[in-house]
């Protein structure tokens, strides 16, 4: 492992040299857009997960670096080259008028586009995994956060009221505002639960791969638990929220305890995971190893 480090630092000093203007573009491109999405998309709770989704991507792909360049191949770069001029179009565009979205997912393709033509498509069809996760850095705008939230937010605060209200305290609802005793609360987007359903997804899906890439029904089953624990951790989210508010003050509620609340949310989120698999660790066994083990036990 301390062998490969001098070996990888002369080849990417050694691709520098061969690749002078590719290497001074994609710093031109990669660096102002980091920056644009540290100073934009990372700061809010919407982004927050785009540092580790960046840091755990390379990661991935670094930790293949030796299979990769065994087996890189050119690829055809009559089909890389239309894509990266059409990308470096849509990247002007969305750097012009700051779209990030649009610079975001330019920059991601023509990337892929870099990488293809050095390495071929056998490679990338091996790293599918590390080119759609990197899919979470691109931020997604506020009118189709919005469209995706509202029925996430009524269901948490259905949820919400409804438990609140079988154990006697005084609150109603109308659609997202939630009424008790006399103050009056909107669940807004962070608390409704798809900022944390994205960041969740992300992790979820970045745990679920490191640990069971082997069984992809397994995988898939944990995958769709992933929507109902952010909902339901959510929901825990906004009955302490409520709960503080009813109890301290709307204050109290809307301090430094709102992020607070947000914070432990997440991390039981990321324990309900983690228990779960645990627990489920039986049937991981079974969609994994059921049919071989039969084999296993034919051939003893």
């Amino acid at each position: 492992m301390t062998a490969a480090l001098p070996i990888q630092k002369s080849e990417a000093v050694a691709f520098a040299r061969r690749y002078p203007l590719l290497v001074l573009a994609l710093l031109l491109t990669v660096l102002p857009t980091l920056y644009a999405m540290a100073t934009q998309s990372w700061s809010t709770e919407s982004g927050v997960h785009g540092p580790l989704v960046l840091a755990t991507a390379v990661w991935l792909i670094w930790r293949n670096w030796e299979s990769i360049l065994a087996e890189a191949r050119p690829g055809n770069m009559w089909l890389a080259v239309p894509v990266l001029v059409a990308m470096a179009l849509a990247y002007v565009f969305g750097r012009a008028f700051n779209f990030l979205m649009i610079e975001v997912t330019a920059l991601l393709v023509a990337l892929v586009a870099v990488a293809y033509a050095f390495v071929g498509h056998k490679v990338l069809m091996k790293l599918w995994f590390p080119l759609v996760y990197m899919l979470f850095l691109i931020p997604l705008p506020g009118w189709m956060m919005d469209t995706i939230t509202q029925p996430l937010k009524i269901l948490v605060s259905d949820i919400t009221t409804w438990l609140l209200s079988a154990v006697g305290y005084p609150i109603t609802q109308v659609g997202v505002t939630i009424y008790i005793a006399q103050y009056q609360l909107l669940v807004e987007d962070a608390c409704a639960g798809l900022n944390s359903l994205i960041s969740l997804t992300a992790v979820g899906l970045f745990y679920i791969y490191l640990m069971h890439n082997a069984s992809w029904r397994y995988s898939l089953l944990l995958l769709f638990l992933l929507l109902p624990i952010a909902i339901a951790a959510n929901v825990v989210r906004v009955i302490i929220l409520v709960l503080l508010t009813y109890y301290a003050g709307n204050e109290v509620a809307q301090g430094y305890l709102h992020d607070f609340a947000g914070i432990v949310t997440f991390v039981s989120a990321l324990l309900l995971i983690f228990g779960i698999d645990k627990l489920l660790s039986p049937i991981r066994r079974r969609l994994t190893d059921g049919p071989k083990g039969g084999n296993h036990a034919e051939a003893a």
